[in-house]
């Protein structure tokens, strides 16, 4: 069973799945924003935090069955559901398998996209630093994750988020990537669920093609989405702006597809 923390008793259950080389202490920033009509459950997801190493490939498929067998040890009918770069793809594993268990589906900084074949190229060659030399791997790519233009600003946030990913088992990390090469394309997720579709992208985040993942999204009324001034790491960055956009549109109802 992975490990995960309850946090709150608000009527609206919001399961958080943190990113890749995350767990679940990425939400403390967020949470102090949340409102109150949220019971938070929180995940760290295989290989990651408390959470133990499933398989030499976790799938976003198995990682999302490991997700569905937590929310059923609490006795959830319906839930949100919010993930962040790997845990958006995982969120949509579990929205095809399990739609009828979501009231809404949160992409945070994630894509429906599968990988390109550069970006599948990239993450083959890191199999063997993420092995032999993770704290270099760990250093070079973090800080690329935030906004370039706030770097000073955000210095500290920086900091956490390096110390977090170097928490991280190394192994669990190289089971996720080998997982995230095989993932497709889950655009037909956003055009058949009939549960409320919320997307919030950066505009500088240099791990999703924000502008063209926007653009392509399917034409539906229960579509919305936002691009925030920052970079990958919202819940970091601009965690106030995130949590009042969650706040509204999953407890309540906003116009579509904003810039803030």
């Amino acid at each position: 069973m992975l490990h995960f923390e309850k946090k709150g008793s608000g009527k609206e259950t919001l399961v958080l799945l943190h990113g890749f080389m995350e767990n679940l202490s990425i939400w403390n920033d967020l949470e102090m924003h949340l409102s109150k009509d949220f019971s938070l459950l929180k995940i760290d997801l295989p290989g990651h935090g408390k959470s133990d190493i499933l398989a030499e490939v976790h799938t976003m498929e198995l990682m999302a069955q490991e997700v569905k067998k937590v929310i059923d040890t609490q006795n959830l009918d319906k839930i949100h559901l919010l993930g962040h770069s790997m845990g958006g793809y995982i969120s949509l594993a579990f929205a095809e398998k399990y739609p009828e268990k979501l009231k809404s589906l949160t992409l945070f900084f994630s894509t429906y996209f599968p990988d390109d074949d550069d970006k599948k190229q990239q993450r083959i060659k890191s199999y063997r630093i993420i092995k032999e030399a993770f704290p270099n791997y760990v250093k070079a790519g973090i800080p690329n994750l935030f906004n370039p233009n706030e770097r000073d600003v955000l210095e500290g946030k920086i900091e956490t988020a390096l110390e977090v990913a170097l928490s991280t088992n190394n192994l669990g990390a190289l089971a996720c990537v080998k997982g995230m090469v095989e993932r497709t394309d889950k655009k037909h997720i956003l055009e058949n669920l009939d549960a409320k579709i919320l997307i919030l992208a950066g505009k500088h985040d240099n791990a999703v093609k924000t502008e063209i993942m926007i653009q392509n999204l399917p034409e539906r009324t229960h579509i919305k989405s936002y691009i925030i001034d920052c970079g990958h790491n919202g819940h970091w960055e601009k965690p106030s702006i995130c949590a009042e956009i969650i706040n509204i549109e999953l407890l309540h109802n906003m116009p579509k597809n904003l810039i803030l």
